[in-house]
């Protein structure tokens, strides 16, 4: 007669191959989530800074409209050429460093837009480079197009760096540079 006395070299095999194929799923999933996180992180930002230049805008209807309230009821009619607009690969005009400090804030329109501008180039990787070359602040009547002063609606597209394949919205899988576009009637 014989007594079973512990397991057999079998079962530890499998109990190990489960273990591992849990574990190894375990740090996919951290990898992934890392990712996702830190995408998330520029995502947050652009929003931020997109809607920091939108409250700008919003703030200085005179530089976007061609009459403002209150000889006006409502906005009328942008103007085909603002210190705000920006087409890609041009800087804003006459732009200058932004020298805001604690006892020294950010008066007029450009000041505000200039620091702005400085802002994005810090909080977004690659912000300085990318500034210039894929991101632009224009009128627009068809999404994603500069419509040469047409449209009723400002395009903001802010842009950032990451490693190839991070950019989780783009259609080029091994992708460098992520995109956050929006559009509003300011």
């Amino acid at each position: 007669m014989t007594t079973a006395k512990g397991f057999s070299l079998i079962e530890v095999l499998m109990a190990l191959l489960l273990t591992t194929v849990g574990v190894l799923g375990m740090v996919a999933l951290q990898g992934r989530s890392i990712q996702y996180t830190q995408d998330s992180v520029q995502r947050n930002a652009a929003v931020e800074l997109a809607n920091d230049l939108i409250e700008i805008v919003r703030a200085n209807p005179q530089l976007m409209f061609n009459n403002v309230p209150p000889t006006f009821p409502m906005n009328s009619g942008m103007r085909s050429s603002s210190a705000f607009y920006k087409q890609k690969d041009e800087d804003f005009s006459n732009r200058e460093d932004c020298v805001v400090s604690a006892t020294n804030v950010a008066k007029t329109a450009q000041e505000q837009r200039d620091c702005w501008a400085e802002r994005v180039e810090k909080m977004l990787p690659g912000g300085d480079e990318l500034f210039t070359s894929d991101m632009y602040f224009c009128r627009s009547a068809t999404p994603g197009q500069c419509n040469n002063n047409q449209g009723s609606m400002l395009e903001i597209r802010l842009a950032w760096q990451v490693r190839a394949g991070a950019c989780l919205d783009a259609s080029d899988p091994q992708a460098t540079i992520c995109t956050y576009t929006v559009r509003v009637q300011p």
